[in-house]
């Protein structure tokens, strides 16, 4: 395991990231995609879909097993640069 020294994270570790877009046709694939591009190994059936009250949005949460704050940040920069996304966490 690898310390960072800039944060508290110890690597590798399971790390949730939740992105939120419009309820749109492709949302989910494409999000998957994006964090498969980063995380070959993640497992796209743990997804937690979850839709907005008046269905609006829709929330994915990802845990995925970062392995450093390098691939954490590229993962974000990717995600929040998205068309489809509004939001990550």
């Amino acid at each position: 395991m690898a310390l960072d020294s800039d944060s508290l994270l110890e690597y590798p570790c399971d790390f949730p990231i939740k992105v939120l877009g419009r309820t749109q046709a492709g949302f989910a694939q494409t999000i998957l995609d994006v964090v498969r591009s980063h995380a070959p190994d993640f497992d796209g059936s743990t997804i937690d879909m979850k839709t907005s009250r008046r269905g609006k949005y829709l929330s994915l949460t990802c845990v995925i097993r970062a392995t450093s704050r390098q691939q954490l940040d590229d993962l974000y920069r990717a995600l929040c640069d998205h068309p489809m996304v509004v939001m990550v966490l």
